[in-house]
């Protein structure tokens, strides 16, 4: 009797492990490579400040296989971003948000989530320059699913929203619709 119970516990823990879901990214390499306001949300979704070309390297060789930059053409990142990230074998995406410009909007976070639906069960990594406008979209993304302001703001700084001045101006943008 003693095996069978055994043997039950054992089949249970190895069905239930395989229904967990799987990352296929590295995300202790990733966590190493110091990427600002490094986050992981999703099994196989990154958060992120604006990663250097060298932690798009990083990323590449980490299983990211799209990156989906909210900062607009004009601000300066330094490097050809996309070029870096297309030599790398990434896709490169722009939804461009500025945050005085109106961007944290749901034009933009419907943008980003067909974006996250479309790259489902692949590596992507969404940035900005601190990951603040990411965790911004989310929010208005889970308020317009339906949740409560609270519970949406929470979930945007889970994204990388910590800026507490922009978690006011999201919350009085959510509060008027």
């Amino acid at each position: 009797m003693k095996t069978l119970i055994r043997f039950s516990a054992l089949s249970l823990i190895v069905f239930l492990s395989t229904c967990a879901p799987i990352s296929t990214l590295d995300l202790e390499v990733l966590r190493a490579a110091e990427i600002n306001n490094f986050r992981a949300p999703q099994s196989e979704v990154l958060s992120t400040g604006q990663p250097s070309a060298d932690q798009l390297r990083v990323m590449a060789n980490s299983g990211v296989r799209h990156i989906i930059s909210l900062r607009p053409q004009e601000e300066d990142t330094g490097f050809d971003e996309q070029a870096v990230v297309e030599s790398l074998g990434m896709t490169f995406t722009r939804i461009p948000v500025s945050v005085a410009e109106g961007g944290i909007n749901i034009e933009n976070a419907q943008s980003l989530q067909a974006l996250l639906d479309q790259y489902s069960g692949e590596g992507v990594a969404v940035h900005c320059a601190t990951g603040n406008r990411v965790g911004a979209l989310i929010s208005v993304a889970e308020f317009a699913d339906g949740n409560n302001i609270d519970s949406s703001i929470s979930e945007g700084a889970r994204w990388g929203m910590t800026s507490e001045r922009l978690q006011g101006i999201v919350r009085e943008s959510l509060v008027d619709n």
